[in-house]
This record gives C-alpha cells, sequence and structure tokens, in this order.
C-alpha cells in the first residue's frame, strides 16, 4: 500500500499547508529536472513544493510514521476534507499526475490501474539509480521570483 489517512485531527503546521504538495529530494538532479516539468505542465499553479531536507517536509515525515523508512525521493501530500493524505513511490506520481496538463499526465493515469508492487518496482529501480544517472546536487535550487512563492522552506 502507498498511501496513509491519519486518524487525528489536523494540527495548526498541518493546517497551514497547501491543498497539494510535491516533497522531493533537494539534491537530486532527476528530482530537480521533475520539479522543473512540473512548473511547466501546472501553469495555474494547483501544486505547492518544498524538499524533503527542509522543515516542511522533516514535518510531514514527523507526523506519518507509518511511512516506510528512507522514503527519499517524491511524496504527494494532499489535504481534503481536514484529512492529510501522503503517496509515495509510483502512486505519488499518479495523484501528481492527475493535477497537470498535457497528454503525458493522461498517458501515466492509465498505469494507476496496474497494481502497486509493480509501478513501484519500477519506481524503486529508478530511484536506486537516479544518482548515477541525473547525479546529486550542492544544494538545493533556489527558485526563480516567479516560482517562489510555489515553494515552502
Amino acid at each position: 500500500m502507498s498511501e496513509t489517512f491519519p486518524d487525528a485531527p489536523p494540527t495548526e503546521p498541518e493546517r497551514a499547508l497547501p491543498p497539494r504538495l510535491v516533497l522531493y529530494d533537494g539534491v537530486c538532479g532527476l528530482c530537480d529536472r521533475t520539479v522543473q516539468w512540473l512548473l511547466d505542465r501546472d501553469p495555474e499553479g494547483n501544486l505547492r513544493f518544498a524538499t524533503l531536507q527542509g522543515e516542511t517536509g522533516r514535518a510531514v515525515l514527523a507526523r506519518h510514521p507509518e511511512l516506510p523508512a528512507g522514503l527519499d525521493s517524491v511524496l504527494f501530500v494532499e489535504r481534503r476534507d481536514g484529512v492529510e493524505r501522503v503517496s509515495y513511490r509510483s502512486r505519488a506520481l499518479f495523484q501528481i499526475a492527475r493535477h497537470l496538463q498535457g497528454a503525458l499526465p493522461r498517458f501515466l493515469s492509465i498505469f494507476r490501474f496496474v497494481p502497486a508492487f509493480l509501478t513501484d518496482l519500477g519506481y524503486r529501480l529508478v530511484a536506486r539509480v537516479r544518482y548515477r544517472i541525473w547525479g546529486k546536487l550542492d544544494a538545493c535550487r533556489v527558485p526563480s521570483p516567479g516560482e517562489r512563492a510555489r515553494f515552502l522552506d
């Protein structure tokens, strides 16, 4: 299973989160390129972003001890009706794609019907080699002034 649902009512920091938040590894070259790709396909600004290494990312992970240890690539946090829902691995990508424009996001939505253990296998394979192929950044990228409002600490 790659989604979690907390039973407790939201705390003040949780209430401050935007409705749709993408958490990503701020030093991963693939993750950085993915965020750039997402920004281009989300002109309405439906998605907000934060690094897993930042305050927001660490707080979300701390609130969800049921998440597998060592998640370090992409998570999607969605708040609906006061409930914080966290998707990870391939399911995070499918949830993110629902909020994007273009043909590729619609194509990706087909794979959400494939069992998670299969799509997560592919996700884990890419995650395992991402630093070797796309590199590791020295620091998190600084967003442009136009993008800054879409990024949290």
